[in-house]
């Protein structure tokens, strides 16, 4: 007998086809089920109305006193005599119960009004009103916007929310408005915006081609979604978390008691990356220490970690001594010392895949394992090595960032904005991946990710929210996951499990061989007996 061969595992594109099928499978089910409801629609529409009249007539004799019923069953028999008796009077019959079950039969649901409702309408009136100095001309003999005009024309597509809110809208605007300046999109976008209900973030879509501009408010990202171990393959790294529409991927994740699907912002690095470093600049306290640490935990997983602390808070004490963590260091000899290897280790890794290369060998397994250098404030340390007479530690960064790709070595800028003018050229020029977080102007968001923000800024930003854009990618709104330091006290019991579960166990501390006792053992003394 034939041995039946075992079920294998999906890999990741058979379990992309699987749930493609199934989407498809669903899809199909839905049309067939909707297109089966409209068939029998007066099907059901007659056995909806024959069961609420067997109700009703079932009521009527339950409410019927018992004195009353036999002159109503008589009554019911004759009737009943007369249907039967008279020309066509079965099939009358029949017409009329059908009649009257379709009649009760019939959906009583009320509908939703069509069009917007008077506050809407006034909404929609003033918003149209405020555009009217933008988007009209004294010359145009046929002007789109006008004052006193309908607005129904400039507003084919409009949405609000259950609040009253607008959370859509699709505006038409004449063909000689600059739609092609920056400075004339902002004036329309603030007006919007104003106009639109304040405190919340929308997206400007503009169609020059078809003279259109889509307005949506987008919903607030989840800022509450913890550090955990990401479905991730090797040299996949994930910043944050973004809208369902920007991305094409979502990610598992474990979120509070519920299993969801959450659309990540992944950065990929190693010898095929085009983006293989990274600059993250924010205000104090918007999560760039945060960031640091997601990264260096999700690094841990299968590569080692060299992390320098510009800022000598302590933000790293919890990678101390565990296993992949190469060194913490926070004072200036420590960290130039540390750089000075990681750049004499990224030459010595070039040398070492040359020599495999011409000798038609794979590279050395030391080679291939991913080596992290995160360096956060390094203006802090450049101020301290120019007093000293030292280096610049960034100097020591030009062979890593050069180099890194082909070495697999990472390198992770994080600064704020207060010391971003300290950072090297070297720096600025090979860190194509950017990252800019906190409570910013879009004049501070260009000037780090070299593209305006798709949004307008929220109204409140919590730790870790910001905008990242790989190389000359789009611009992605970016919430970084909550990663706190498990030694501050601030930290909630919950996170800090969290985090502390993510850390790889500390290393085994080397003991120090004992000293030997060279002394010689007192021996006791016995009496000897005289001869």
């Amino acid at each position: 007998m034939a041995r039946r061969p075992l079920p294998r595992i999906l890999s990741k594109d058979g379990a992309q086809l699987a749930r493609t099928q199934l989407a498809r499978s669903r899809e199909l089910a839905r049309t067939a089920a909707d297109s089966a409801t409209d068939v029998l629609h007066p099907l059901i529409t007659l056995s909806r109305g024959l069961r609420r009249l067997a109700l009703a007539g079932r009521r009527r004799w339950a409410d019927t006193p018992k004195d009353r019923r036999g002159p109503l069953l008589f009554l019911v028999a004759c009737l009943v005599l007369v249907v039967v008796l008279a020309p066509y009077g079965p099939l009358l019959a029949v017409v009329t119960v059908m009649a009257a079950a379709g009649w009760q039969g019939r959906d009583r649901t009320p509908r939703a009004p069509e069009g917007p409702d008077e506050s809407q309408t006034e909404r929609l009136q003033a918003l149209y009103e405020a555009l009217v100095p933008y988007f009209s001309v004294p010359e145009d003999p046929a002007p789109l916007y006008a004052h006193g005009g309908e607005w129904h024309k400039a507003v084919p597509t409009h949405e609000f929310d259950d609040a009253g809110r607008v959370a859509h809208l699709v505006l038409r605007y004449p063909a000689y408005f600059p739609d092609g300046e920056s400075e004339a999109r902002a004036r329309i976008e603030r007006v919007l915006t104003a106009k639109a209900g304040r405190g919340r973030e929308y997206r400007f879509g503009w169609d020059e081609e078809g003279n259109q501009l889509t307005v949506t408010a987008l919903a607030p990202l989840p800022p509450d979604i913890v550090a955990q171990r990401f479905v991730t393959a090797p040299g996949e790294t994930v910043l944050g978390f973004t809208d369902p529409d920007e991305v094409q991927r979502t990610l598992p994740l474990s979120y509070g008691e519920e299993q969801l699907d959450v659309p990540p912002v992944v950065w990929r690095t190693g010898t095929r990356s085009t983006e293989p470093h990274l600059l993250a600049v924010g205000q104090p306290g918007s999560g760039t220490s945060t960031l640091l640490r997601s990264l260096a935990l999700q690094a841990l997983r299968c590569g080692d970690v060299l992390i320098v602390d510009g800022g000598g808070t302590g933000e790293y004490a919890c990678l101390t001594g565990r296993d992949g963590v190469l060194a913490v260091e926070c004072a200036l000899p420590g960290a130039l010392a540390s750089l000075e290897w990681a750049a004499q280790e990224t030459e010595r890794r070039l040398v070492a895949i040359n020599l495999a290369r011409q000798a038609g060998d794979p590279p050395p397994a030391d080679t291939r394992r991913p080596l992290w250098v995160l360096l956060d404030r390094p203006s802090v340390f450049a101020h301290l090595a120019e007093v000293d007479g030292r280096e610049d530690p960034q100097a020591l960064l030009r062979v890593p960032l050069r180099h890194g790709r082909a070495a697999n070595v990472t390198v992770v800028v994080a600064e704020h904005f207060d010391g971003a003018d300290a950072l090297s050229d070297a720096v600025r020029q090979h860190t194509r991946a950017r990252v800019c977080l906190g409570p910013t102007t879009e004049r501070q968001v260009e000037s780090v990710l070299g593209a305006a923000p798709p949004t307008t800024p929220p109204a409140q930003v919590p730790p870790g929210r910001g905008y990242a854009r790989l190389g000359q990618g789009p611009v992605h709104r970016l919430q970084v996951p909550r990663t706190p330091d498990p030694y501050d006290d601030a930290t909630s019991d919950a996170d800090r499990g969290a985090v502390l579960d993510l850390l790889p166990p500390r290393r085994e501390a080397v003991r120090a061989p004992e000293p030997i006792d060279l002394t010689k053992p007192a021996t006791a003394q016995q009496p000897v007996a005289a001869e």
